[in-house]
């Protein structure tokens, strides 16, 4: 197997794709791969489309992709509004040929959530009071009868890995464009990786490596405060949310 790059969870950020991109070519890796939720956000979600598909890799979609192609605008949170106005027919085109999963190579599997939903975590359990690591009889629950070795995942923001009893191993990239945010499915939680560096993983061999990837942040931040979203300005400065008053 050829060294491959796992991206996911781009938010439209193109100055820290750009630097994944960098870093990934500096490690050796001759393949890419998009785990979803790619566009959404008050960043640059024409400019990242543009990007990708001049570039093909194999993508799935998130749960934004869904979301910017089904729901009406009246309806949309904020992030996908802001991206679906700026898409235009070739990028729309783009998403919707995108599957919700796929197999990738001899035994590996992308999903964006869980091979059953693009909304729930799979490497973690959303409760009342905020968000905790998985148990294993869930993460095998999760990953049902699914046969190969690595199972990809994203949608959590939270990049790592577990290794289950039967041999599966499931990793998580973590996200390239935004280090925090809050959510309320199923109930409400908040993700907060503690820096705004960029994430994503190296598959070589059915292992995982997690990197993290310093970018120029500054230029994304001021965008989303141009863009009136003074929570994304944080959360892309230092990877945490707004404290609570």
């Amino acid at each position: 197997m050829t060294r491959i790059a796992i991206l996911s969870d781009i938010h439209g950020n193109l100055p820290a794709l750009e630097a994944v991109v960098a870093d990934a070519q500096a490690q050796g890796c001759t393949g890419f791969v998009n785990l979803g939720d790619t566009l959404s956000g008050p960043l640059w979600p024409a400019e990242t489309a543009d990007f990708l598909i001049a570039r093909d890799w194999p993508t799935i979609a998130g749960n934004h992709e869904r979301q910017l192609l089904t729901l009406p605008r009246d309806r949309m949170g904020a992030s996908d509004l802001f991206a679906r106005a700026q898409l235009n027919e070739r990028h729309l085109a783009w998403l919707t040929a995108q599957p919700a999963s796929r197999s990738f190579a001899p035994d590996i599997f992308l999903c964006h959530g869980t091979p059953a939903s693009d909304l729930d975590h799979y490497l973690f359990t959303v409760q009342p009071g905020g968000i905790r690591d998985a148990a294993e009889d869930e993460l095998l629950e999760r990953s049902g009868a699914r046969p190969e070795r690595l199972i990809l995942c994203g949608h959590s923001h939270i990049s790592g890995e577990r290794l289950l009893a039967d041999g599966r191993r499931i990793a998580n990239p973590g996200s390239v464009g935004l280090q925090a945010y809050a959510d309320d499915h199923p109930y409400s939680y908040v993700v907060e990786n503690g820096d705004p560096r960029a994430r994503y993983a190296i598959v070589e061999e059915y292992q995982v490596a997690l990197r993290q990837v310093d970018y120029d942040y500054a230029p994304a931040a001021a965008k989303a405060d141009r863009e009136g979203r003074p929570d994304w300005a944080i959360a892309l400065r230092t990877g945490r949310m707004e404290p609570m008053a």
